[in-house]
């Protein structure tokens, strides 16, 4: 046996023997966070219309409807409180955005007016132990454009 073949198999030897965690990275778990809450608007009776809209002014989650009233809907997720609650995460900066969006989302699909809301799915940990929340009507818009500094 050659000194490179016995190096080969020590190091085969060697990555084999430690333990593999995938990381997903933030845009993994935030897909699997979206899946989770799609999961839960549906059993809360929402019907999905559009997922991931997106605009010059932002993403919309979703676009749903729940008992004839048009939801756009902001999902966030948190591995811990320590930086805070999921919901404290929508910001006034976002909620413009979302806002934007969601009048883009209007002209876009020339849909009528009539009655719509925001909501925000707060998820908490990931896996099957997650906590989730939807946040009913949790913002209204037009939310007062930032304050040049």
């Amino acid at each position: 046996m050659t000194l490179r073949t016995l190096l080969d198999r020590l190091i085969t030897l060697v990555g084999r023997s430690r333990a593999r965690t995938s990381y997903k990275g933030s845009r993994g778990l935030g897909q699997e966070w979206e899946r989770l809450a799609e999961k839960h608007l549906r059993s809360a009776g929402y019907e999905i219309l559009e997922r991931n809209f997106t605009t010059h002014a932002g993403e919309i989650d979703f676009v749903a409807r729940e008992e004839g009233v048009l939801c756009f809907v902001e999902v966030k997720g948190r591995q811990s409180v320590a930086f805070g609650h999921p919901s404290e995460a929508v910001t006034a900066e976002k909620q413009r955005r979302i806002f934007r969006s969601a009048e883009a989302y209007l002209l876009r699909q020339r849909i009528a007016p009539g009655p719509c809301r925001f909501d925000v799915v707060t998820i908490l940990g990931s896996g099957p132990g997650a906590e989730v929340s939807i946040l009913r009507d949790a913002f209204r818009g037009p939310v007062s454009a930032r304050r040049p500094r």
